[in-house]
């Protein structure tokens, strides 16, 4: 009966393993959601805060997941799912009740353009990660959806910050941004996924005190910030590309003459 009790447990370690990344995914779309609420109520500077915090806690997920060796396939797809309404369908009705419903029925198409372009790079993606392990993974096909639900937002998050000297047509800067960034997300231009970097071991106190310096100013200056964060990481998408394939081409003759590449939708 002693032995029984004490082999006797509520949750096992595995378990546990598991629900702790999936707990960190379901709070970051409950606060991808709560952001559509703040915009519905004209708070848009705290749907801007939302949709950051959502996007950290999607970075985080996975690495904790893969950390403590806690990856499933449920929440693989849970994290595909809460991607399409934090990052799709959030930043959709936050910039329609800011601008696009001026346009009427033109930015309710935009919207519905953006939010169907995010599910399919989403789907793309749960396909093609499932390839072998390359050096394709420092890589993605278009820009992930998080990045793409921030840089959506960028022209409101430019007209609360200090750096909104210039004014803008917003009736034409929003829409085109929109266009630009459904595109990009469906595309097939290859941009840095950061997911395995490679940093000698002399560089790394350098690599710390850029993280925190970076930090440091998101929380300082933290519309600005996200501003000139967002145009550098569109400035940063040629010179992604031009890697890809300068890698592809030094690698071509060892791992990709008898590779073909698949067309995924």
């Amino acid at each position: 009966m002693e032995q029984q009790k004490k082999n006797f447990k509520i949750v096992t370690s595995k378990r546990t393993r598991v629900i702790l990344p999936n707990i960190f995914t379901l709070v970051g779309v409950c606060i991808g959601l709560s952001s559509i609420k703040f915009a519905f109520d004209g708070r848009f500077e705290i749907s801007i805060f939302a949709i950051i915090i959502a996007a950290i806690i999607d970075g985080l997920d996975g690495r904790i997941a893969r950390l403590i060796k806690g990856a499933s396939k449920v929440g693989k797809e849970l994290d595909s799912l809460t991607d399409v309404i934090s990052f799709g369908v959030a930043p959709a009705f936050i910039m329609y009740f800011w601008k696009l419903n001026e346009l009427g029925r033109v930015g309710w198409l935009i919207c519905l353009i953006y939010v169907v372009c995010v599910a399919l790079r989403l789907a793309r993606f749960n396909v093609t990660s499932e390839a072998e392990p390359s050096w394709r993974d420092n890589f993605f096909e278009g820009i992930p959806s998080p990045a793409g639900g921030v840089l959506v937002l960028i022209p409101l998050v430019y007209s609360f910050s200090e750096l909104n000297i210039f004014r803008l047509n917003y009736n034409l800067v929003v829409p085109i941004f929109f266009i630009i960034i459904s595109v990009l997300l469906i595309s097939k231009i290859p941009t840095y996924s950061l997911k395995k970097i490679a940093v000698p071991r002399r560089m790394t106190i350098f690599l710390l005190f850029g993280i925190v310096l970076y930090f440091g100013l998101l929380l300082i200056y933290t519309l600005n910030t996200i501003v000139i964060s967002g145009m550098v990481y569109l400035l940063v998408i040629p010179a992604s590309a031009f890697h890809y394939y300068y890698t592809k081409k030094k690698f071509k003759t060892q791992f990709d003459d008898n590779e073909e590449d698949e067309d995924i939708l």
